[in-house]
Protein backbone atom coordinates (compact mmCIF):
# COMPACT_ATOMS: atom_id res chain seq x y z
CA UNK A 1 0.00 0.00 0.00
CA UNK A 2 0.83 3.54 -0.56
CA UNK A 3 3.15 5.54 2.04
CA UNK A 4 1.62 8.78 3.06
CA UNK A 5 4.86 11.13 3.15
CA UNK A 6 5.23 13.47 6.32
CA UNK A 7 8.32 15.96 7.08
CA UNK A 8 6.91 18.36 9.23
CA UNK A 9 5.75 17.66 13.25
CA UNK A 10 3.44 20.24 12.56
CA UNK A 11 1.53 17.62 10.39
CA UNK A 12 -1.90 17.19 11.99
CA UNK A 13 -1.61 13.30 11.15
CA UNK A 14 1.53 13.17 12.66
CA UNK A 15 0.59 15.24 15.96
CA UNK A 16 -2.42 12.83 16.15
CA UNK A 17 -0.50 9.90 15.94
CA UNK A 18 1.81 11.24 19.19
CA UNK A 19 -1.31 11.46 21.16
CA UNK A 20 -2.22 8.29 20.74
CA UNK A 21 0.99 7.16 21.38
CA UNK A 22 1.78 9.22 24.18
CA UNK A 23 -1.50 7.48 26.05
CA UNK A 24 -0.19 5.71 29.09
CA UNK A 25 -2.17 3.14 31.59
CA UNK A 26 -5.39 2.48 31.24
CA UNK A 27 -6.00 4.93 28.79
CA UNK A 28 -3.83 3.31 25.85
CA UNK A 29 -5.22 2.19 23.18
CA UNK A 30 -2.08 1.93 20.74
CA UNK A 31 1.90 1.24 21.56
CA UNK A 32 4.52 1.11 19.39
CA UNK A 33 6.53 -1.58 18.35
CA UNK A 34 10.33 0.07 17.15
CA UNK A 35 12.85 -1.44 15.25
CA UNK A 36 13.18 -4.67 12.84
CA UNK A 37 14.50 -7.20 15.36
CA UNK A 38 11.44 -6.25 18.22
CA UNK A 39 9.23 -6.17 15.03
CA UNK A 40 10.40 -9.47 13.71
CA UNK A 41 10.16 -11.25 17.53
CA UNK A 42 6.19 -9.72 17.89
CA UNK A 43 5.57 -11.40 14.27
CA UNK A 44 7.37 -14.47 15.37
CA UNK A 45 5.42 -14.52 18.85
CA UNK A 46 1.76 -14.51 17.12
CA UNK A 47 0.50 -18.07 18.62
CA UNK A 48 1.21 -16.07 22.41
CA UNK A 49 -0.76 -14.63 24.55
CA UNK A 50 1.21 -11.65 24.78
CA UNK A 51 1.26 -10.96 20.76
CA UNK A 52 -2.15 -11.86 20.04
CA UNK A 53 -3.51 -8.40 22.24
CA UNK A 54 -1.27 -6.17 19.94
CA UNK A 55 -2.80 -6.10 16.38
CA UNK A 56 -0.99 -4.59 13.90
CA UNK A 57 -2.47 -1.41 12.36
CA UNK A 58 0.08 1.03 10.49
CA UNK A 59 3.34 0.90 9.05
CA UNK A 60 6.36 3.60 9.81
CA UNK A 61 8.99 3.60 7.68
CA UNK A 62 12.30 5.95 7.85
CA UNK A 63 12.05 8.28 4.90
CA UNK A 64 14.98 6.70 2.27
CA UNK A 65 15.33 3.42 4.63
CA UNK A 66 14.97 0.46 2.69
CA UNK A 67 11.47 -1.60 2.73
CA UNK A 68 11.43 -4.60 5.64
CA UNK A 69 10.29 -7.86 4.24
CA UNK A 70 7.17 -7.85 6.40
CA UNK A 71 5.47 -4.72 4.92
CA UNK A 72 4.62 -6.21 2.06
CA UNK A 73 2.96 -9.64 4.42
CA UNK A 74 0.85 -7.66 6.55
CA UNK A 75 -0.19 -4.97 4.02
CA UNK A 76 -0.80 -2.16 5.99
CA UNK A 77 -1.79 1.85 5.79
CA UNK A 78 1.77 3.41 6.30
CA UNK A 79 3.41 6.54 7.07
CA UNK A 80 7.02 7.63 5.63
CA UNK A 81 8.71 9.74 8.29
CA UNK A 82 11.59 12.70 8.25
CA UNK A 83 14.53 11.60 10.44
CA UNK A 84 13.35 14.55 12.61
CA UNK A 85 9.68 13.03 12.81
CA UNK A 86 10.87 9.59 13.38
CA UNK A 87 13.41 10.46 16.48
CA UNK A 88 10.44 12.16 18.00
CA UNK A 89 7.78 9.82 18.01
CA UNK A 90 10.18 6.79 19.06
CA UNK A 91 11.88 9.00 21.48
CA UNK A 92 15.09 8.07 20.23
CA UNK A 93 18.03 10.19 19.22
CA UNK A 94 19.18 7.75 16.34
CA UNK A 95 16.16 7.13 14.02
CA UNK A 96 14.78 3.59 13.48
CA UNK A 97 14.28 2.45 9.48
CA UNK A 98 11.05 1.10 11.16
CA UNK A 99 8.18 0.78 13.69
CA UNK A 100 5.06 -0.49 13.97
CA UNK A 101 2.06 1.23 15.27
CA UNK A 102 -0.17 -2.03 16.84
CA UNK A 103 -4.06 -1.18 18.66
CA UNK A 104 -3.56 -3.08 22.55
CA UNK A 105 -6.91 -5.68 22.64
CA UNK A 106 -8.58 -6.61 25.91
CA UNK A 107 -6.26 -8.10 28.33
CA UNK A 108 -7.34 -11.32 29.55
CA UNK A 109 -9.85 -11.97 32.37
CA UNK A 110 -9.17 -16.05 32.63
CA UNK A 111 -8.23 -17.21 36.09
CA UNK A 112 -4.94 -16.80 37.28
CA UNK A 113 -1.94 -19.29 36.02
CA UNK A 114 0.17 -21.82 38.08
CA UNK A 115 3.21 -19.01 38.63
CA UNK A 116 2.40 -15.62 38.73
CA UNK A 117 4.28 -12.64 39.51
CA UNK A 118 3.62 -9.06 40.29
CA UNK A 119 4.85 -5.68 40.10
CA UNK A 120 3.53 -2.65 42.67
CA UNK A 121 4.92 0.45 42.17
CA UNK A 122 8.06 -0.45 39.75
CA UNK A 123 8.25 3.26 37.75
CA UNK A 124 10.93 2.07 35.58
CA UNK A 125 10.29 1.06 31.97
CA UNK A 126 13.40 -0.87 31.86
CA UNK A 127 13.05 -2.51 35.59
CA UNK A 128 9.35 -3.97 34.26
CA UNK A 129 11.45 -5.33 31.08
CA UNK A 130 13.91 -7.42 33.33
CA UNK A 131 11.17 -8.57 35.49
CA UNK A 132 9.52 -9.65 32.72
CA UNK A 133 12.37 -11.36 30.92
CA UNK A 134 13.60 -12.89 34.40
CA UNK A 135 9.40 -14.47 34.70
CA UNK A 136 9.51 -15.87 31.30
CA UNK A 137 13.12 -17.47 31.49
CA UNK A 138 11.51 -19.45 34.58
CA UNK A 139 8.43 -20.33 33.10
CA UNK A 140 5.98 -17.19 34.49
CA UNK A 141 2.87 -17.10 32.57
CA UNK A 142 1.39 -13.92 33.76
CA UNK A 143 2.72 -10.79 35.32
CA UNK A 144 0.21 -8.81 37.44
CA UNK A 145 0.51 -4.74 37.06
CA UNK A 146 -0.14 -3.32 40.23
CA UNK A 147 -0.96 0.76 41.45
CA UNK A 148 1.95 3.23 40.44
CA UNK A 149 3.60 0.78 37.74
CA UNK A 150 5.05 2.39 34.67
CA UNK A 151 3.14 1.21 31.85
CA UNK A 152 3.70 -2.44 30.17
CA UNK A 153 3.18 -1.46 26.75
CA UNK A 154 4.88 1.70 26.56
CA UNK A 155 7.05 1.72 23.64
CA UNK A 156 10.24 2.04 26.44
CA UNK A 157 8.75 -0.99 28.18
CA UNK A 158 8.60 -2.90 25.24
CA UNK A 159 12.04 -2.01 24.33
CA UNK A 160 13.10 -3.44 27.48
CA UNK A 161 11.53 -6.53 27.39
CA UNK A 162 13.29 -7.31 24.67
CA UNK A 163 10.38 -9.62 22.98
CA UNK A 164 9.18 -11.21 26.62
CA UNK A 165 6.33 -8.95 26.55
CA UNK A 166 5.11 -11.00 23.29
CA UNK A 167 5.69 -14.01 24.88
CA UNK A 168 3.73 -13.55 28.33
CA UNK A 169 0.08 -11.67 29.54
CA UNK A 170 -0.13 -8.64 31.55
CA UNK A 171 -3.03 -8.13 33.65
CA UNK A 172 -3.97 -4.74 35.74
CA UNK A 173 -4.98 -4.37 39.47
CA UNK A 174 -6.67 -1.91 41.80
CA UNK A 175 -5.35 -4.34 44.88
CA UNK A 176 -3.19 -7.27 45.69
CA UNK A 177 -5.91 -10.22 44.35
CA UNK A 178 -6.47 -13.74 46.45
CA UNK A 179 -7.04 -17.39 45.07
CA UNK A 180 -5.86 -20.43 46.34
CA UNK A 181 -2.34 -19.76 45.47
CA UNK A 182 0.51 -18.83 47.56
CA UNK A 183 1.24 -15.23 48.00
CA UNK A 184 4.16 -13.95 48.66
CA UNK A 185 5.79 -10.39 48.89
CA UNK A 186 9.68 -10.17 47.77
CA UNK A 187 11.24 -7.79 51.67
CA UNK A 188 14.08 -7.39 52.39
CA UNK A 189 13.03 -6.42 56.27
CA UNK A 190 14.16 -8.57 59.30
CA UNK A 191 10.59 -10.17 60.19
CA UNK A 192 10.57 -11.70 56.66
CA UNK A 193 10.82 -15.10 55.69
CA UNK A 194 13.75 -16.23 54.70
CA UNK A 195 13.45 -17.52 51.30
CA UNK A 196 14.79 -20.64 51.64
CA UNK A 197 12.49 -21.81 54.34
CA UNK A 198 9.42 -20.65 52.15
CA UNK A 199 7.02 -23.02 50.09
CA UNK A 200 7.61 -22.35 46.66
CA UNK A 201 4.29 -25.05 45.49
CA UNK A 202 2.71 -23.90 42.55
CA UNK A 203 0.04 -22.28 42.39
CA UNK A 204 2.55 -19.36 43.03
CA UNK A 205 2.21 -15.58 43.28
CA UNK A 206 5.50 -13.64 43.99
CA UNK A 207 5.07 -9.65 43.89
CA UNK A 208 7.95 -7.08 44.22
CA UNK A 209 7.75 -3.79 45.20
CA UNK A 210 8.99 -0.14 44.52
CA UNK A 211 12.80 0.02 43.48
CA UNK A 212 13.18 2.92 46.25
CA UNK A 213 11.13 1.45 49.47
CA UNK A 214 9.75 -1.69 48.34
CA UNK A 215 7.13 -2.89 51.02
CA UNK A 216 8.10 -0.31 53.70
CA UNK A 217 5.65 1.31 55.26
CA UNK A 218 3.03 -0.84 53.31
CA UNK A 219 0.09 -2.83 54.83
CA UNK A 220 -0.54 -6.45 52.65
CA UNK A 221 -3.26 -8.26 52.82
CA UNK A 222 -3.45 -11.18 55.23
CA UNK A 223 -3.20 -13.82 52.50
CA UNK A 224 0.58 -12.46 51.22
CA UNK A 225 3.62 -13.29 53.10
CA UNK A 226 6.97 -11.66 53.45
CA UNK A 227 9.71 -13.58 52.18
CA UNK A 228 13.63 -12.59 52.12
CA UNK A 229 16.79 -12.80 50.17
CA UNK A 230 19.47 -13.17 52.04
CA UNK A 231 22.38 -10.46 50.94
CA UNK A 232 25.33 -9.38 52.13
CA UNK A 233 27.27 -5.91 51.71
CA UNK A 234 24.40 -3.92 49.95
CA UNK A 235 21.40 -2.67 51.46
CA UNK A 236 19.14 -4.14 48.95
CA UNK A 237 18.63 -5.72 45.42
CA UNK A 238 17.35 -3.94 42.20
CA UNK A 239 13.61 -4.77 42.09
CA UNK A 240 14.51 -7.49 38.68
CA UNK A 241 17.46 -8.61 40.01
CA UNK A 242 15.49 -9.85 43.24
CA UNK A 243 12.91 -11.60 41.61
CA UNK A 244 14.27 -13.30 39.01
CA UNK A 245 16.81 -14.71 41.86
CA UNK A 246 13.20 -16.36 43.41
CA UNK A 247 11.85 -16.83 40.06
CA UNK A 248 15.06 -19.19 39.72
CA UNK A 249 15.36 -20.73 43.36
CA UNK A 250 11.40 -21.89 42.19
CA UNK A 251 12.26 -23.42 38.89
CA UNK A 252 15.12 -25.07 40.79
CA UNK A 253 13.38 -26.90 43.76
CA UNK A 254 11.51 -27.92 40.56
CA UNK A 255 13.92 -29.20 38.73
CA UNK A 256 15.62 -30.96 42.11
CA UNK A 257 12.30 -32.18 43.11
CA UNK A 258 12.13 -30.50 46.15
Amino acid sequence: MGMHIIQSKSNEIFKALLVDINQTGSQRQKTLIIGNTLIQLWHQAQDHRGAKRLKAYQWIQLEHSVEHPLQSELSLPGLCLSEACMCELTDMATPPDHALVVILEPECMEPLGSFVVGAWGIQDPGNLGAIGRSALAFGCQEILIGPGTTDPFSPKALRGSMGASFLISFRRCNKIPQDSGTWYALDGSATALPLKEASLEKPLRLLVGNEGHGWQGVTLPSHVKRVSIPIKHVESLNAAVALGLACFEVARRETDGR
